[in-house]
């Protein structure tokens, strides 16, 4: 992970420093002259791959306020970055604050735009920057993160005035919902506990009434002014800044807002320039003041952080779906055991079952084959049972047929039923009578279309050679009407 370099540009030189998890580390400290310049075109190669935030407390700081159409996209962008150029020509180092929409039906939006107003004075470090291509997350001013510190330290009235000491000038700013419609910068002359105090007393009070005569304050409002110290100077602070004049003031323990804030390193004096380089570091602002192209080092470090972010998880995914592979493929094994001892155990209780069976004088393989053979013999086996029960509803539909013989019996995978009888006869029946009966009997035989139906004898000679009369017989003799069929039925499995 890149570590986190903050950048605090004041009106006479740079200083760099580390942020590691809460602590604040100087590291060195730049003059605006050649050789210091060149120090930091060093100092900015030796970490090239770390991240770097440029905080300013500069006095060139412009704040104004505009309303504008209600607009979205390129259209709000191309208007608002117009009216940053009619505000604050000649600067690139402008940005604009959104403060809502107003409640009417046009719902227009009042913007917040602000400028750092001398480009020339952050132009030498920013070349340096720009030239050795190191990841600039973006341009802070102080005065925006005076809303994010009252915040943080759970102060959020909608007006007040809020003063700090940074370098050898005070920072009064007067914040709107925690944006700062005005801020400047007022030198402090005497460096002594009682001389700051004085200075903020009397800034205070200057403050107040350039706000009255701007009309940004009502004459009888009274408004909060926070203060933040060291707590040695507290005492001192608070006899210099007496509540009155329409100003109600707040003395904030510098030492106990940065144990709130989480920094480690505890200001030594009333300077509050270590407060903000932390908020900056735990919660930036979303507006800043450089541009695209100042921050491409920044724009191409996230795409690379992010494509390392991607590598790793794909690389956990990797290693997740390995060990879980690995994993399952170790219970298998073990679950594989397992049922060869199970096995093997069921193998040891059959053979010693097994030896308590009488023995058969051949082995296993043999039996096992005989049985198997036995069962497919078993299978293969029919009965005259459905032959005949079929036969006797035939004998139930044809009265007049008398059995002799029955031969029931396979071969070559046929059921054959060989039937021999006669048909009886009265006197007077002729030989069409006789002839229909047989037929009718054979018919009834044959509506099963699995039987094959072969006749072996005819009840009555009808060859070519005798005559076959339909009148009334010679005598009274019954005539013979023996007759034999043969019924086949293929054998299904």
């Amino acid at each position: 992970m890149s570590s986190h370099r903050l950048l605090y540009l004041n009106t006479h030189r740079l200083s760099a420093w580390l942020w590691q998890r809460g602590r604040l580390v100087p590291e060195d400290m730049f003059e605006a002259r050649d050789e210091d310049l060149s120090r930091f075109t060093h100092y900015l190669e030796q970490h090239r791959h770390s991240h770097y935030s440029l905080l300013t407390n500069v006095a060139e700081e412009g704040h104004t306020q505009e309303i504008i159409p209600y607009l979205q996209g390129r259209d709000r962008k191309t208007l608002i970055g117009r009216k940053l150029a009619q505000h604050f020509p000649g600067t690139t180092l402008a940005t604009a604050f959104s403060l809502g929409h107003e409640k009417t039906k046009r719902k227009n939006e009042k913007l917040l735009l602000s400028a750092l107003t001398n480009p020339e004075h952050f132009e030498p470090w920013l070349q340096r920057i720009a030239r050795t291509e190191v990841a600039l997350a973006g341009i802070y001013s102080l005065a925006q993160l005076g809303g994010q510190l009252l915040r943080k330290l759970g102060h959020s009235p909608p007006r007040c005035l809020l003063l700090t000491v940074q370098d050898h000038s005070i920072r009064e700013s007067y914040l709107v919902d925690g944006h700062p419609l005005f801020s400047r910068m007022a030198p402090v002359s005497d460096s002594s506990t009682a001389g700051i105090a004085s200075c903020f007393a009397a800034e205070a009070g200057k403050l107040h009434q350039y706000l009255l005569g701007q009309r940004l304050l009502g004459r009888n409002e009274v408004i909060p002014a926070y203060i933040v110290a060291h707590p040695q100077a507290i005492p001192a602070i608070e006899s210099a800044c007496l509540n009155g004049g329409n100003l109600d003031f707040e003395i904030l323990d510098s030492h106990r807002c940065a144990t709130k804030l989480g920094l480690s390193t505890l200001p030594e004096d009333s300077r509050c320039a270590e407060l903000f380089l932390h908020l900056l570091t735990i919660a930036p602002p979303k507006q800043q003041f450089a541009d695209e192209e100042r921050r491409h080092g920044y724009r191409l470090a996230q795409i690379r952080q992010g494509l390392f972010g991607l590598g790793a998880v794909c690389l956990l995914s990797g290693l997740l779906f390995g060990a879980r592979e690995l994993y399952r493929a170790h219970s298998l094994q073990q679950e594989t055991q397992a049922l060869a001892i199970a096995e093997a155990d069921l193998n040891w209780r059959y053979q010693e079952i097994a030896n308590t069976f009488p023995q058969l004088g051949i082995d296993n393989d043999t039996l096992r084959r005989l049985t198997s053979r036995y069962a497919e013999l078993a299978n293969q086996q029919r009965q005259p049972g459905p032959a005949y029960h079929r036969l006797a509803q035939a004998l139930d539909q044809a009265p007049d047929i008398a059995l002799e013989t029955l031969d029931w019996k396979l071969a070559n995978g046929d059921e054959i039923v060989t039937i021999r009888g006669n048909i009886k006869t009265l006197p007077g029946t002729t030989s069409r009578q006789l002839l229909a009966t047989f037929e009718h009997f054979s018919a009834l035989l044959a509506v099963d279309r699995s039987n094959s139906l072969k006749i072996l004898q005819q009840p009555l000679d009808i060859e070519s050679g005798h005559s076959l009369r339909g009148g009334d017989q010679e005598d009274d003799r019954p005539l013979p009407a023996s007759f034999a069929l043969q019924i086949t039925r293929k054998l299904t499995p």
